[in-house]
């Protein structure tokens, strides 16, 4: 609008007095400035020099703008609006007024205002006084003359600079230095020379000293004159060169890496970034220096290291820049990080040794918040945190961001909300069902606590809702290096923790741990008023949890503080915590008045003491807190065990809620007599004295009947609680072994119905309606008599074991009913069934005990019976299967049940249905065991043991049970599945976190599972190893196992005749052999001489390297020793060549261990001569790998021949000694000499030792990880000696192996066998069916075609070449270039263009054209050069095509390419800029239907070139015809 105006004035007059006063009159407005700058550019544009110009223009420049800029116009102060408005009307008025200096003639009038206006800046008045100085500077700089006003130039540039660095100290102007910097600093640049200079010395000079505070002020400036502080391609001036100033990169350095602001870093960034690409452009060395010539350089630059170079600044300037802000680590880098498989180990990296991930990302997070300031660093760690609970995690990634967090340097950086955001993601790592990961995880995030929190900002009780998030049982275990650790952060910062508001006027003392722990109990065991009442719910048991570990951590501190161990000490902290506890409890006896509620919660308290207190670590045997807290605690069991008789038979219990105390009184009852059974079991302890009364109570409740009227609620309840007594004391009478008169009990048993059903109570009854009420349906009435129904189930179990044990029958017994009362075996058998039917899934635990005592009993009479409860028992355990916490226990009840010793006995006698089913019901747990880890350890660790106990006690060691099911040793031998990539993860992690050890807290409080695979064939090895082969018995199960084994390496074998390393055929037969090596020693030579053509035929069989190895090393055991057998070796060579062609290398490998052999051979001669005349035999054959074999075993046994000075050999002396000499002296580099050299520094020729090696730790450990077997099958001797299922034998295969064969490492040479791929080494490979790559200089091409010109060479191979000229200048990728190229020459395309010729040295490059660019003539255009380049093309004829997506881009189905075209393609990231969108004649863009709007460049570029080859095609065709 402003340029209308000026344009209508012009129009009107040309008078510039008579203009420039309409426009200066009346009031300033931003309008009337514009106008006038308009009217000035105008008028200097239009070139007209009418007298009255300069003059008028001086008046403007004096009498308006510079009062104007000043703020008083005409002597009246304008008001100008906001700052937006009169900072336009300062940048229109100083764009004015430079119109005005180069308007005037005369004396200059630039320099007047200049120094009026550097006077004005140093006298520093006010704000707008000094903005309008810098906006007259800045307008008049570029005025000024250099020479003669070059001493003006350079102090204008001091005071600028001094402005610029000083903007942020008093008496300053708060926009000024940035003022300065953006605006008189850029406009003194481009006066070059002194103002140049004087800007760069008054920046750089060596006497000012560097602060890194004025690192933001100095970038600042830095970046406004970065184009004329570094120098640019083909200028005249040589100006500054910043890049060679050590200050320049120590200011750019610190702003990178300290910089506070994101503005500042980005400055220095964008500083770097310009260093880079001008050193590029300028092609030269550069080196800066450290200050004084030592240390690393700060900048170096080599045009020889050039793309490297370039590749990683511009890698470091986008990690920099991915970092800003920590938005990018909050949301896309956790984001990805929450994948899982990420965190799988790297191929070769041994199972155990941690995520390379995990491991980098725990590293970058202590390096990256290390470097971040202060203040950013609570934000940044308090968000993280947060984020980890924004999404369900898995628990791989929820473990290594807690380790990472773990690992972060002590900081004070967490307050209340950060402890929040802590119990988030600790309630976030519960969703995850791998136990050993989560208790690992929280292990982790509290460490991440007493790391991170500020214990200033929280207090005691913040501290402790954070420690109830965790679970005791799975992370902080008393005694642990974790409760160690906590206890020190609590010792040192107990003095420190803030204070609630309620207790803020007490001191510092009343806030110690002690007084706080103190204060803690004492409001515990006070009952608040709102749970007064008989009746009500129980107390949650968190806070009871929350106040026993509060106080063993209380005394655990007390106990760090004394320099030495006193118990005295520990015993008065610890009664001075407990006496409230402790008083209340000695009440509970005498006083029948206390508040129901307040005994529910002491009681609880102490349950949970007895329960924490328990040393999980190193030094559990001699805890003294523990020892004194049990004393103090038993001090009270008199006054507790009278309070719990009374509650439990005085009728005290008549409510829903009542069943949940009954609950509590029974586990402080058993936890009191497990105390009691650890002083010593007295009859007359007060604790003992209960037990008869309590039985006798509990049984005459259950007595009493109802009288034919409807049962009251509190009747009900006192029945259940009855029972569960009963069930709860038959638990504890076994616990103490001593006899127990059963008679009252098996009476009751016998009136009382089995499976009986409570009966409802009628909801008239008045105590009835509450129920009826507030029962919920998980707490309903089904619940309870499930219970009911539990409980008569305990006691009936234990009757059946304690009254009426069952002897094993011998062989010919007849097993008959002993229970002496009215029921049968079989129709408790019966109603046991109907339980398993009634109950839910995880209550069946004891009817699997009745029925692991009632089957044997019935297995002959009644086996249809037994098999139906085998069968129901299998539905009932399946249904169970995702359930983890029911699941185990049931599994093992199962596992007892139906594997009984006995059961399996007696189905095996008669071989009926039971025992079929026994079997089938085995392979169904294997089955599930592929699916369910650790399913058959369970069955296993439980036959093994009881085969174990029975081969010990029975007659003669029987294992008649065992060789009855010998498929379960079988399937157990060779056990293990090939586990998809989520389960193989989840089991490294878990490795991992094991080869911990104390480190991880978990390892401590969680008891290993033993689930791995890997333990069955443990347990399956060790049962073996206990095995007596002088019995009878033993020994034939063992050689019956060891066919079996051998038939199924025979049918694994024929089912596939060629199969993968490391694939599940691979592993089985591996397993296989293992084993038979194993049990070698136990087999004699009558055994051997039925086995021995199986072993010799294995050897013929196609097999992986670590399957011949265990194959070879039975056949050198064997044949040492029973040398009886070396007829058969010998026939082994004998056979026809197309047999042996695949297998001879492995006899040829146990010759050459024939030192070994021979040994117990008195004539030794004999069979050397035989061995050597073998190995000289196929040392000539035609195959490679066989001559190896071959030539290694003739070097060997004539090493034994020299060594023993067998004369019958001398003869060959010559032949051998020269076949050796020939091969060992073998000239060259080819792959013959380094495979012999490979081969004789192979470890089974050149270490290992087959009887100083035999050991379970080289059959099962080294051999497999020196044959490239996978991790999974490496069992240490470390693994067979922590499963305790099983002892331990003793014997050579206990030993370590007595070679170095354990210290290796895998090498290079594989065996191999001449059928299976392997062929003479220097001979050609010849592949069907494979695409083949063309090169065409390996086709006999001459060398003079290889040196004419490009259109020459093309005319010569017959090449049709188009007019298409295809621009690829502004692509950057290697691949995509290369593609281009090679799309080009077969398309016959005339020139490809790109920016730089070196490309094509690119190794990237040369794999995508193969070659492509010697065919294809290439021309080099820069991406500047591009514009001329087009018009040159253009004017010779050709049609200008962009690939683009435009307005008005056409569809390249419908385009018509002119013959000459020039295709140009844009770049990957930006497309074609937009100044050369003008040249282009028109844009093709390629229609798409899918949802990705945006092809490759390089597909782009083919499909378009494909297009234009298509259509010249079709019109030759054309005009052909």
């Amino acid at each position: 609008m402003e340029g209308v105006l000026a344009e209508v004035l012009l129009e009107q007059s040309w008078d510039p007095r008579a203009l420039f006063g309409t426009l200066c009159r009346g009031e300033a407005s931003a309008e009337r400035v514009e106008t006038l700058r308009f009217l000035l550019q105008r008028l200097e544009d239009a070139g007209t020099d009418p007298s009255a110009l300069p003059e008028a223009a001086r008046e403007v420049a004096t009498g308006y703008l510079v009062p104007l800029l000043r703020g008083c116009p005409g002597g009246a102060d304008p008001d100008l609006g906001p700052p937006s408005q009169r900072r336009r009307v300062l940048r229109a008025a100083g764009a004015a007024l430079r119109s005005c200096a180069r308007l005037a003639r005369g004396p200059p009038l630039a320099a007047a205002l200049a120094e009026e206006a550097l006077r004005d800046l140093r006298a520093g008045r006010c704000a707008p006084g000094v903005e309008a100085a810098v906006e007259v500077l800045a307008a008049v700089g570029p005025c000024l003359r250099p020479r003669e006003d070059g001493p003006l130039l350079e102090r204008v540039a001091q005071a600028a600079v001094a402005l610029a660095l000083g903007a942020d100290r008093p008496g300053n102007a708060e926009d000024a230095g940035a003022l300065a910097a953006a605006r008189l600093l850029p406009a003194l640049g481009q006066c070059g020379g002194a103002a140049l200079r004087a800007v760069w010395g008054a920046l750089a000079e060596p006497g000012v000293p560097w602060e890194p505070d004025r690192v933001g002020p100095e970038l600042q400036v830095l970046s406004a004159l970065a184009e004329k502080l570094l120098p640019q391609p083909g200028a005249r001036d040589v100006g500054p060169d910043a890049r060679r100033c050590g200050r320049f990169w120590r200011t750019v350095q610190t702003g990178l890496g300290r910089a506070e602001d994101a503005l500042t870093r980005k400055r220095a960034r964008y500083l770097l970034q310009r260093a880079v690409e001008v050193s590029a452009e300028l092609g030269a060395d550069c080196t800066c220096d450290a200050h004084g010539g030592t240390g690393p350089s700060l900048f170096w630059w080599s045009e020889k290291k050039k793309d490297e170079l370039l590749k990683f600044w511009e890698n470091y300037i986008l990690l920099m820049e991915t970092l800003e802000g920590n938005q990018f680590i909050i949301g896309p880098l956790m984001d990805a990080l929450s994948e899982s498989s990420l965190y799988g180990r790297s191929p070769g990296q041994l199972v155990g040794s941690g995520s390379p991930l995990g491991l980098k990302l725990q590293k970058f997070l202590v390096t990256y918040v290390s470097l971040l300031p202060e203040e950013i660093k609570s934000g940044f760690l308090l968000r993280f945190l947060q984020k980890m609970t924004s999404r369900h995690w898995c628990a791989v990634p929820v473990l290594f961001l807690s380790r990472a967090l773990a690992s972060v340097p002590r900081c004070k950086a967490l307050g209340v909300e950060g402890l929040l955001a802590l119990r988030d993601v600790l309630r976030c790592t519960m969703v995850t069902h791998q136990v050993l990961l989560r208790g690992a995880a929280q292990c982790y995030l509290l460490q991440a606590a007493l790391r991170l929190v500020d214990v200033e900002q929280v207090s005691l009780c913040d501290v402790s809702a954070l420690l109830m998030s965790l679970r005791q049982e799975e992370s902080l275990g008393r005694g642990t290096l974790l409760w160690t650790e906590l206890c020190d952060w609590l010792r040192e910062n107990e003095l420190y923790f803030r204070q609630p508001s309620a207790s803020g006027s007490q001191g510092l003392q009343e806030a110690s741990l002690a007084t706080y722990v103190k204060n803690l109990v004492q409001e515990y065991v006070r009952s608040p008023a709102w749970e007064a009442g008989e009746g009500g719910l129980m107390p949650d048991g968190l806070e009871a949890r929350l106040t026993a570990t509060m106080v063993l951590l209380a005394v655990d501190v007390e106990g760090k503080k004394a320099q030495y161990s006193e118990k005295q000490r520990t015993q008065n902290m610890l009664r001075l915590f407990l006496d409230p506890l402790l008083g209340a409890l000695m009440k509970f006896g005498t006083n029948a008045y206390v508040p129901v509620p307040k005994t529910d919660r002491c009681l609880q308290l102490l349950l949970m003491l007895l329960h924490t207190c328990t040393s999980r670590g190193s030094s559990a045997q001699e805890d003294e807190v523990s020892v004194l807290l049990q004393s103090l605690l038993m001090s009270a069991s008199e006054s507790v065990s009278e309070f719990i008789l009374r509650r439990l038979t005085m009728d005290e219990l008549r409510t829903v809620s009542d069943l949940d105390r009954c609950h509590l009184y029974l586990m402080v009852l058993t936890e009191l007599i497990h105390l009691q059974l650890k002083l010593g079991w007295k009859v007359g302890a007060s604790i003992c004295r209960v037990i008869s009364p309590l039985k006798n109570a509990c049984i005459r409740h259950l007595q009493e009947t109802d009288s034919g009227q409807e049962p009251t609620l509190a009747r009900q309840i006192q029945r259940v609680a009855s029972m569960a007594t009963l069930a709860r004391v038959c638990e504890i009478v076994d616990l103490q072994q001593e006899s127990l008169d059963t008679g009252p009990l098996e009476r009751l048993l016998c009136t009382l119905p089995l499976n009986q059903t409570l009966q409802k109570p009628c909801a008239e009854d008045p105590e009835s309606s509450s129920f009826f009420e507030e029962s919920s349906p998980c707490q309903g009435w089904g619940k309870i008599v499930a219970q009911y129904v539990h409980d008569q189930w305990v006691c009936l179990s234990f009757l059946l074991r304690r009254c009426h044990p069952l002897e094993p029958a011998a062989e010919g017994d007849k097993l008959e009913p002993s229970l002496p009362s009215v029921r049968t075996p079989t129709q408790i058998l019966c109603a046991a069934l109907d339980a398993l039917s009634l109950l839910p899934s995880d209550r069946v635990s004891p009817v699997f005990c009745c029925m692991k005592t009632l089957v044997p009993q019935l297995l002959t009479s009644s086996e249809s019976l037994c098999v139906e409860s085998f069968d129901v028992a299998w539905r009932v355990l399946t249904s169970l299967s995702n359930t983890q916490l029911t699941f185990w226990p049931n599994l093992r009840a199962f596992v007892q049940f139906v594997f009984d010793n006995t059961i399996l006995s007696t189905a095996a006698k008669t071989k009926g249905q039971a025992y079929f089913r026994i079997k089938e019901i085995m392979y169904k747990i294997i089955e599930m065991s592929t699916v369910k880890t650790g399913v058959f350890n369970t069955l296993m660790s439980h036959c093994c043991q009881s085969w174990l106990v029975s081969a010990a006690s029975g007659p003669q060691g029987s294992l008649s049970s065992a060789r009855h099911y010998n498929e379960l040793i079988l399937e157990a031998c060779t056990f293990g599945t090939v586990f998809r990539r989520d389960q193989r993860l989840i089991q490294d992690v878990q490795t991992f976190i094991e080869s911990l050890g104390h480190d991880c807290a978990a390892n401590v409080v969680m008891e290993s599972t033993k689930r791995e695979d890997c333990y069955v064939r443990v347990c399956a090895i060790k049962f073996l190893c206990l095995l007596d082969c002088s019995n009878t018995a033993h020994k034939s199960f063992m050689e019956d196992l060891a066919i079996k084994l051998l038939d199924k390496d025979e049918q694994v074998s024929q089912s596939r005749a060629r199969y993968y390393q490391n694939s599940l055929q691979h592993r089985v037969k591996n397993r296989i052999w293992q084993v038979l090596l194993t049990l070698f020693p136990r087999f004699d030579q009558n055994f051997l001489n039925e086995i021995i053509d199986k072993i010799f035929q294995a050897g013929f069989i196609n097999n992986q390297a670590s399957i011949k190895y265990f194959i070879e090393w039975i056949i050198i055991l064997i044949l040492h020793k029973f040398p009886q057998f070396l007829p058969k070796f010998w026939d082994c060579f004998s056979y026809g060549e197309e047999k042996l062609k695949t297998s001879i290398c492995t006899f040829l490998s146990v010759l050459s261990h024939l030192d070994i052999i021979i040994q117990n051979i008195p004539e030794k001669r004999r069979v050397l001569k035989q061995a050597l005349l073998i190995a000289m035999k196929w040392g000539l054959s035609h195959n490679f790998s066989i001559r190896l074999y071959a030539l290694i075993a003739l070097k060997k046994v004539w090493a034994v021949c020299k060594a023993l000075c067998v004369e019958e050999c001398d003869a060959w002396t010559a032949l051998i000694e020269c076949s050796l000499s020939q091969v060992e002296s073998m000239h060259g580099a080819g792959n013959a000499k380094k495979n012999w050299q490979r081969i004789q520094d192979h470890f089974f020729f050149a270490t290992f030792h087959p009887l100083e090696d035999y050991c379970l730790e080289t059959i099962f450990y080294t051999l497999p990880r020196l044959s490239g077997v996978i991790e999974e099958e490496w069992i240490t001797l470390d693994r067979f000696s922590s499963f305790t299922d099983v002892p331990s034998g003793s014997g050579p295969l206990w030993r370590l192996s007595r070679t170095p064969l354990y210290e290796l490492n895998p090498g290079d040479w594989s065996q191999q066998d001449a059928g299976t791929g392997s062929r003479e080494a220097d001979g050609p490979s010849e592949q069907a069916d494979v695409q083949k790559k063309i090169i065409p200089w390996g086709h006999d091409l001459l060398d003079t075609d290889l040196e004419l010109v490009l259109q020459d060479r093309a005319a010569k191979l017959g090449k049709s070449i188009s007019r298409l000229i295809v621009v690829a200048s502004l692509i950057d990728k290697p691949t995509n270039l290369g593609g281009l190229c090679r799309t080009c020459e077969v398309f016959g395309a005339s020139v490809l263009v790109v920016s730089n010729l070196h490309c094509v040295r690119d190794k990237q490059f040369q794999h995508l054209s193969v070659s492509a660019e010697q065919w294809l003539p290439l021309v080099e255009v820069k991406p500047h050069q591009l514009p001329s380049y087009l018009q040159q093309k253009r004017a010779a004829g050709y049609t200008v095509i962009g690939v683009e997506q435009t307005a008005h881009s056409s569809d390249l189905a419908q385009f018509c390419f002119p013959e000459k075209s020039l295709l140009l393609l844009g770049n990957e990231r930006e497309g074609i800029p937009a100044n050369l969108l003008q040249q282009l004649d028109m844009c093709v863009e390629i229609p798409q239907q899918g949802v990705i709007r945006s092809l490759n460049v390089h597909v782009s570029g083919a499909l378009l070139i494909w297009e234009y080859t298509r259509q010249q095609l079709l019109r030759r065709t054309g005009a052909s015809s």
